[in-house]
């Protein structure tokens, strides 16, 4: 059985599309994963599944998400792998960065097409700094996420793909406890 990471995108921000973290692991439970463990309130999930496409995983959750919860919830899933590699690809590694918590990931359902990469890429954003790969945009908000421009929404947009965020701290406990389950 392979352990994977499900990132769902915005559950539990600002009072919307509220999901208890103790009902999302019964439901993850209930459609047949194991060892299911969630990380703290914004849809961090860890689980065992015998299925190895993650795109099917994701699919899996989404729907279920919409059947029991009715609503829709772009979710990506990701192996522990995945997430050690997009963490040691990351060109960010400054320790006063790291510990200031102003490195994030922006991390894509799909690889965005050359036409959309250069659209993001011409933009000037003034105090982040940022780096494009296929699955990843790589942020370095210098003042702080809360006053950052290029935000999710606006890398979903311009790069034309479904995105979730995390913070450096947040990956770094997932892949922890992937690793643990």
């Amino acid at each position: 059985m392979q352990t994977y990471i499900a990132l769902l995108r915005g559950i539990n921000v600002s009072g919307v599309k509220k999901i208890k973290m103790a009902d999302l692991r019964i439901m993850m439970s209930d459609i047949g994963f194991k060892d299911v463990l969630t990380y703290i309130q914004s849809g961090n999930v860890i689980f065992k599944s015998e299925t190895t496409n993650t795109q099917d995983l994701a699919q899996k959750i989404r729907t279920e998400i919409q059947d029991v919860f009715k609503f829709d919830v772009p979710v990506l899933v990701k192996t522990s792998e995945d997430i050690s590699l997009i963490l040691e690809n990351s060109p960010y590694k400054n320790k006063e960065d790291l510990e200031a918590n102003r490195i994030y990931y922006a991390l894509l359902k799909n690889s965005p097409e050359q036409s959309n990469l250069k659209a993001l890429d011409q933009n000037n954003y003034p105090n982040e700094l940022f780096k494009i790969t296929n699955n990843c945009v790589y942020l370095n908000c210098i003042n702080g996420a809360g006053k950052a421009k290029l935000t999710n929404n606006v890398i979903e947009r311009k790069l034309k793909v479904n995105a979730t965020s995390r913070n450096h701290r947040t990956m770094l406990k997932l892949l922890e406890l992937s690793n643990e389950v």
